[in-house]
């Protein structure tokens, strides 16, 4: 039988569920102001995707750099970010409140 975290991060790699996973994390933070929903989604994402090392060589960033931008505690720039949602598929985008 699976744990949570397997069944979790292989539902991860289904391009849907992993928008799903991301828009919920967004509004959590639209919500609260708390950005750690949002960077464990983005974590989440990079596990399911073959880890922090495998979308540190696609995104061109420093491992040690994503480790500490998806803490808890992290504080990414906008362009990491940005790497980090291309290789996943993704993109950021406005949309207005009404």
């Amino acid at each position: 039988m699976k744990n949570f975290k397997d069944y979790h991060l292989e539902k991860l790699r289904d391009a849907n569920e992993a928008k799903r996973h991301l828009k919920i994390a967004l509004e959590e933070y639209e919500k609260n102001g708390d950005t750690t929903a949002f960077l464990l989604a983005l974590k989440d994402l990079a596990q399911a995707q073959g880890g922090l090392s495998c979308l540190a060589e696609k995104t061109n960033l420093n491992r040690q750099n994503l480790y500490k931008a998806l803490s808890q505690k992290g504080n990414p720039r906008l362009n990491t970010i940005e790497a980090i949602l291309r290789c996943f598929g993704f993109r950021l985008s406005i949309e207005s409140l009404t």
